[in-house]
């Protein structure tokens, strides 16, 4: 299986490139924002998931690590076809994708083509786990007081919604909570939540 392509990029297309690897041509299906990065005449190294069908033997190229394996496991949820993984891939990046499950933001979800409101569902709910694992949902906070601790994030979840009351999409809003309280820790109180929410949506 082909798992690594390094030549020259030869041709790009919509939806596709040409890399020559030693006077090969070998035709790339690639997301929009990797296209972006491939110059005609120039140097790459591309990662390459490669799919065996019956009627046909199909590379998916990835610029980086992080899009490849978002790749592996979008196409893991019924529904989801390389086709369509590509088309999320090229509306939303690696981390939009993990905040955005990981937030249940079906909106941002349902953007790309071929993605309805019943798959983004389906993408919300089966991933959640996977988007958890990318380091990107936030740990429930915790009061101060030991005897009578908050309901598991709930501080997380009140400051996402006085985040999203002024004006801030909520998948923005859930990634900023999510690196603040990684930085200020469990013990964080409402109020700072918010506060260091605004200094990084502000950045």
């Amino acid at each position: 299986m082909i798992a690594r392509l390094k030549g020259s990029i030869e041709s790009v297309d919509e939806g596709s490139a040409v890399i020559d690897v030693n006077g090969v041509g070998y035709l790339v299906s690639a997301s929009s924002r990797t296209l972006r990065d491939l110059v005609v005449g120039q140097p790459a190294t591309v990662l390459v998931e490669t799919i065996v069908r019956e009627d046909a033997i199909a590379l998916y190229g990835f610029l980086d690590t992080a899009e490849r394996d978002w790749f592996r496991i979008l196409t893991t949820v019924q529904g989801v076809g390389a086709r369509v993984a590509l088309s999320i891939l090229s509306t939303l990046s690696p981390d939009e994708i993990a905040r955005a499950i990981a937030a249940g933001d079906k909106a941002s979800l349902s953007r790309p083509a071929g993605v309805g409101p019943k798959l983004a569902a389906r993408l919300a709910t089966e991933l959640k786990d996977k988007a958890a694992a990318f380091g990107v949902a936030p740990s429930p906070a915790r009061g101060a007081a030991a005897a009578a601790p908050a309901a598991p994030g709930s501080v997380n979840e009140d400051a996402v919604s006085a985040l999203v009351n002024l004006g801030y999409r909520r998948v923005e809003a859930f990634g900023a909570v999510a690196r603040v309280t990684q930085r200020l820790g469990e013990g964080a109180q409402l109020d700072a939540v918010i506060r260091a929410g605004l200094q990084e949506l502000a950045r």
